[in-house]
This record gives C-alpha cells, sequence and structure tokens, in this order.
C-alpha cells in the first residue's frame, strides 16, 4: 500500500475562489482511489491546519502532490505559509536535518541535508498565461519553462528535503480561455501514466 499526500494551495482572495485547484485535488483523489493499492490524505491551506501534524504526514507519504494556482509569478501567500511553517517545524524531525554542509568544508554539500530521500512529489500549477508565453519566441518568458523558470526554485526547495520530482502538469490560460473536461481530461490521463509506472512492482 502506497502512501499518497495531496497539498491543495488554492484559496480564495481577491478574485480567486480557489474551485479550479479543488476541482483538480478531486480529479487527483478519483484517479488515484482507481489503484486500489493507495492510501491518500488531503491538506487544503486555506483551512486549519497543525503544523507538526503536516510534518508528520510529510515523513508518513511516498509521494506528495501539489496544486497550486500562480500569483504574480509565484506560489500564493496561503502556500507559501504552509511551507514556511511546515518545513521549519520539520526541522530534525524529519523534513531536513541541515543544510549538508560541515564546518570543516563549508563551501560544498550545500542541500545535502534533507530527510525525505526515497519519496517522491509532483507538481501542479495552474495559470492566466498561456502555454504559448512560455513557447514561443519573443514571447513574454523567452522559451523559458515553468519548471525551469518561475518555478526552478520551488523544485530546488524539494530537491533540499531529498524529495525526488516527477513529471510536472500544468493548467495554461486557465482564465481567459478555459476549457475544464478538456484540460482535467488530459490531466487524469497524466496522473494515471505516472503512477502506473510508479506501483506496477505492486499491480503485476
Amino acid at each position: 500500500m502506497k502512501k499518497v499526500l495531496i497539498i491543495n494551495g488554492g484559496q480564495n482572495f481577491g478574485h480567486s475562489g480557489g474551485k479550479y485547484n479543488q476541482t483538480i485535488a478531486e480529479n487527483t483523489l478519483e484517479v488515484l482511489k482507481s489503484f486500489g493499492n493507495v492510501e491518500v490524505k488531503i491538506t487544503n491551506v486555506s483551512e486549519n491546519y497543525d503544523k507538526n501534524e503536516e510534518v508528520e504526514k510529510f515523513v508518513w507519504a511516498d509521494y506528495i502532490i501539489y496544486h497550486t494556482p500562480i500569483w504574480w509569478f509565484q506560489l500564493p501567500n496561503g502556500l507559501k505559509k504552509y511551507i514556511d511553517e511546515v518545513f521549519t517545524a520539520g526541522h530534525a524531525k524529519g523534513i531536513y536535518m541541515s543544510d549538508g554542509r560541515t564546518a570543516d568544508n563549508p563551501k560544498i554539500n550545500y542541500g545535502t541535508g534533507g530527510m525525505l530521500k526515497g519519496r517522491k512529489y509532483m507538481l501542479t500549477t495552474s495559470w492566466n498565461a498561456p502555454e504559448t508565453a512560455f513557447t514561443l519566441p519573443g514571447e513574454f518568458f523567452n522559451e523559458t519553462s515553468v519548471d525551469n523558470g518561475p518555478l526552478f526554485g520551488f523544485h530546488r526547495m524539494n530537491a533540499f528535503v531529498s524529495l525526488e520530482k516527477m513529471e510536472s502538469f500544468h493548467f495554461h490560460d486557465v482564465e481567459k480561455n478555459a476549457n475544464i473536461e478538456r484540460d482535467m481530461k488530459l490531466y487524469r490521463e497524466h496522473l494515471t501514466n505516472v503512477f502506473k509506472k510508479e506501483l506496477k512492482p505492486q499491480l503485476v
């Protein structure tokens, strides 16, 4: 039995009601349940949570799936606060021990003190920006992908605590050109394919 922690970073703020990421989280749960050998816990960062209980969830999980909207090219404030609180509480309690360096040679081994080795994570993001803003010459993101551009720091944060990256999925143009049925179908296919590979030894 594999264990998955879903972190829903959607929240009600400004003109965002958090409904899109709630829909993504619900689709994630449905796909994972279809495997039959997966136990799932869900954290909604917009609700009350206990930071120490969240640390225990990270330690418990084999996989962490983050769902987050992108506001002003960054994580929304609620998810950033969650990470700041939970990762800090996880110092020497299962998330990270140190930055990995020693006083004898502080120039090397930075980022090797994580405690979540053997676990993996997946990221989904939702954007107003169309996918072409990242891929076409002369467009806004200068042909730099979501993962190597705006979310580079997020991925290094997860590497810092020794989590291994799985293939991301990004929802684009969700305000001016949304097609929820199409996008959720594509996402469900993506998630199914990724977890078929991950769970294959158990399904044989």
